[in-house]
């Protein structure tokens, strides 16, 4: 069987970027760093940028879609979106001509992995999750929500890896610094998961064939690794989990790459 490859560029409120591979094609989701800055950091993968067949974009906040436009226009590289996230781009992000429109719930293919977008809520105008499969091993890609709906835990319990939020601590965000507002928006239905809710949804989604987790979106406020290497040492203590890779995105530094 074919693999199944992942590597996530950065994780986190300055900028999101990752690309899912096979042997015949490479898909970028999200590009929310410069176009200079993901190319430098694809000078650390396997990845060149001409490589990539498309971008995928889960929505629309700037952290998400920075470099679509000037990736898309130098390397001729399609951007699939939702037709809310593509009248709810930032002016910033230029013209994009080459792109196409996806609908939530309905799966397309690109080159040989398949992508289903699925909702999520998050306050965004059409905020989507992705699980793409290849040769039967399927990873899902879920950031940026504010709750783990039944639509989710659907998407995520049978894949063999999972990319999921982990965005704060609660207790760090609500003594923190940020104003009042700011704290209900990340803790509304529509903001971000904690570490708490994204350990509670890998606990439900676990099956014997999932071989990876990747907690990203950390805040570098209200979260920190060391805060969520606790968690997962807690995880651990369920022996089920002792043969699962976990993994910590990074806002900064490429993770190596991952392959299922």
């Amino acid at each position: 069987m074919a693999d199944l490859r992942i590597q996530i560029l950065a994780s986190g409120s300055k900028g999101n970027a990752l690309l899912v591979w096979t042997d015949n094609t490479c898909i970028m989701v999200d590009a929310g760093l410069s176009g200079k800055a993901i190319t430098e950091k694809m000078k650390f993968s396997p990845v060149d940028p001409g490589d990539v067949d498309a971008i995928l974009v889960s929505h629309e906040h700037i952290d998400h879609v920075r470099g679509i436009g000037v990736l898309s226009r130098r390397y001729n590289m399609p951007v699939y979106l939702s037709e809310g996230t593509l009248t709810s781009l930032p002016k910033s992000v230029g013209e994009i001509k080459n792109y196409r429109i996806f609908r939530r719930g309905r799966k397309f293919t690109v080159g040989d992995i398949s992508v289903q977008p699925f909702s999520l809520s998050h306050d965004a105008e059409e905020p989507v999750g992705f699980v793409l499969s290849g040769d039967g091993k399927k990873i899902a890609l879920c950031t940026d929500l504010g709750m783990v709906t039944e639509l989710v835990k659907v998407h995520l319990r049978y894949c063999n890896l999972i990319v999921v939020e982990a965005n704060h601590e609660v207790d760090l965000l609500m003594n923190g610094p940020y104003p009042w507002e700011l704290k209900q928006r990340i803790r509304s239905r529509l903001g971000h998961l904690s570490n708490e809710e994204s350990i509670a949804l890998c606990r439900e989604v676990y099956h014997c064939d999932l071989h990876a987790v990747c907690f990203a979106h950390l805040s570098e406020i209200n979260n920190s690794p060391e805060r969520v290497r606790s968690h997962i040492n807690g995880l651990r203590e369920d022996g089920r989990w002792k043969e699962v890779r976990l993994f910590i995105a990074d806002q900064y530094e490429p993770t190596g790459v991952i392959t299922i």
